[in-house]
């Protein structure tokens, strides 16, 4: 199993940047790829990025792309997502995932943080 803890969230303005890290224990991101999610009206949790276990790949949703970017450390310990550009939409609760295979997907994956919130706005 994996645990995940989700952090860096705040309260930022339209255009400005944040990152957010997501801390693995038990496994690593060697082991599982990794993804965010965040909730979306009337459906499961938005997909907004993946990337594999490797980290040679990864995947963005059309509306983040250009904007956000995932990677992980150079232990694979931690996941990040860098966002730019933040929009009012981007407000959200973000969640960290893993499983055992990319997928954008939100019933892929296993194992989920509690979550982080993040607020855009003048």
């Amino acid at each position: 199993q994996v645990q995940l803890v989700e952090s860096g969230g705040g309260l930022v303005q339209p255009g400005d940047s944040l990152r957010l890290s997501c801390a693995a224990s038990g496994h690593t991101f060697s082991t599982y790829a990794g993804a965010w999610f965040r909730p979306a009206p009337g459906k499961e949790r938005e997909f907004v990025a993946a990337i594999t276990s490797s980290g040679l790949g990864t995947s963005h949703s059309d509306s983040v792309k250009g904007r956000f970017t995932i990677s992980t450390d150079n232990t694979k310990n931690v996941l990040y997502l860098l966002m730019t550009s933040l929009k009012p939409e981007d407000t959200a609760v973000y969640y960290c995932a893993a499983s055992l295979s990319m997928s954008r997907s939100a019933r892929s994956y296993a194992y989920w943080g509690q979550g982080t919130q993040v607020t855009v706005s003048s």
